[in-house]
C-alpha cells in the first residue's frame, strides 16, 4: 500500500493529478487547503467550473449521486475534479461501504476524473498503519491513493505562522510566532484567523511587524480549538456558552461534520483522561500514557474531574447519534444545536 504525505501531493499538483485520492489524518486545515489547491489546478478555467468542478457535500452524498458526478465527461478540458469533503467513513454501515466500493471500482471507466474523498480527523478506522491497515482502509486504498495529513507541530508550525504573517504584509519573529501558538493553541484554523487579525492591527497602527505585546493585547486565548470550549460547555449544561462557541465556528464556516468530529475527539480524550484519573494517575503520568502535551493533560484532567464517567460516555453516544442524524438528513448545524440541548 502506497501512502503519500501532503507535501508529495502538493508536488503532484504541479505535475498533474490523476485518478482518486483519500485524504485522512489529523490536520483538517491542510486538507481544506489542499482541496482548494486541487480544484484550482484541475479546473483552472472558471468559465467551465460549473461543469468541471463538482463538489458533493456529505449531506448530499449517495452512491448514485457520486456515480452521477463521475459519469459526465469534462467540458473543454481533459479532466474534471469531483470532491467529497467531510465524509464520515466510520459512521457508514457495511452495505453502505460496499456500495461506495462499487462506485469507486468504476473510476477506471471514467478516467477523465480526479476524485478526492476527504475524511475529517478521527472519522475513519485506519488500523495500524502502515503494516496493518484496517479492512475499510485497505479496500478504499484499492481505488484511491491515501494522502496522510499529519498534525503540524514544533518548528514547522512556527514557520507556517511566520509565512502567514508575511502573506498579510507584516513580519513576526519566531519568538512572537511561538507566543501566538502558546496563546491561541495549535489549531491551524484558529492560527490563520489570529494571524490575519494581528496583521491588520499592526498595519492600522503604522507598523510592518507584530510584537509580543500585540499578541497579548489582540489575540484570543483558546485551547487547541473552539471544539474544547464547545464540548465543555455542552457537558456542563452552559447552553448560552455552547451556542456562542458554535456561533464562532459557524462564522469561520467550519463544516458541521468537522465540528462534530472535533467535539467527539475532545470527549474521547476526556473519557480516556477520566479513566486514568480514576486509577489515581497524576496529570504528568496521564500525559505520558496518552502521549498528550502536559499542559493540555492538566486542563483535561481538571475538566474531567468534575464530570462522571457515565456522563462522558453518554455524551460520546449522543455525538455519534448527532453525526448519524447529520448524515441521514440535511440538518446542518441544527443537529449540533439539538446535541447542545440534549445533555
Amino acid at each position: 500500500m502506497d501512502i503519500i504525505k501532503e507535501d508529495i501531493f502538493r508536488k503532484q499538483l504541479k505535475t498533474g493529478l490523476r485518478g482518486g485520492y483519500l485524504f485522512f489524518g489529523e490536520e483538517d486545515y491542510l486538507k481544506s487547503f489542499s482541496l482548494r489547491a486541487a480544484r484550482e489546478a484541475v479546473c483552472s478555467d472558471e468559465t467551465f467550473a460549473v461543469f468541471n468542478d463538482v463538489q458533493i457535500a456529505p449531506i448530499d452524498y449517495t452512491p448514485s449521486a457520486l456515480l452521477s458526478a463521475l459519469m459526465p465527461p469534462p467540458m473543454m478540458s481533459d479532466y474534471k475534479i469531483v470532491t467529497l469533503n467531510g465524509l464520515a467513513i466510520s459512521a457508514m454501515k457495511q452495505n453502505e461501504l460496499d456500495e461506495l466500493y462499487e462506485v469507486l471500482s468504476t473510476l477506471e471507466d471514467y478516467d477523465y476524473n480526479v476524485l478526492i474523498i476527504s475524511v475529517p480527523s478521527g472519522l475513519i478506522d485506519e488500523g495500524n498503519l502502515p503494516k496493518r491497515p484496517s479492512a475499510v482502509f485497505s479496500e478504499l486504498s484499492k481505488y484511491l491513493t491515501p494522502v496522510r495529513f499529519d498534525a503540524v507541530t514544533g518548528a514547522r508550525l512556527v514557520s507556517w505562522v511566520g509565512k502567514h504573517f508575511e502573506h498579510h504584509g507584516v513580519r513576526a519573529t519566531p519568538e512572537v510566532c511561538s507566543a501566538l501558538i502558546e496563546r491561541a493553541g495549535r489549531s491551524m484554523f484558529d492560527l490563520a484567523s489570529e494571524t490575519e487579525k494581528l496583521s491588520y492591527y499592526a498595519l492600522q497602527n503604522g507598523r510592518d511587524h507584530v510584537s509580543a505585546e500585540d499578541v497579548l493585547k489582540v489575540s484570543a486565548s483558546v485551547i487547541d480549538s473552539d471544539a474544547y470550549a464547545l464540548a465543555n460547555a455542552i457537558l456542563d449544561g452552559r447552553y448560552s456558552a455552547a451556542i456562542d462557541a458554535l456561533s464562532v465556528m459557524k462564522f469561520r464556516r467550519v463544516e458541521p461534520v468537522i465540528i462534530l468530529a472535533e467535539v467527539s475527539r475532545v470527549i474521547c480524550d476526556l473519557v480516556s483522561v477520566k479513566a486514568l484519573q480514576s486509577d489515581g494517575m497524576p496529570p504528568a503520568q496521564i500525559a505520558a500514557t496518552l502521549k498528550m502535551n502536559e499542559y493540555k493533560a492538566k486542563l483535561y484532567a481538571s475538566a474531567a474531574s468534575g464530570k462522571t464517567k457515565e456522563k462522558l460516555e453518554r455524551a460520546l453516544l449522543l455525538c455519534s447519534e448527532a453525526d448519524l442524524a447529520l448524515k441521514l438528513s440535511p440538518q446542518g448545524y441544527t443537529a449540533i444545536e439539538k446535541l447542545i440541548c440534549t445533555l
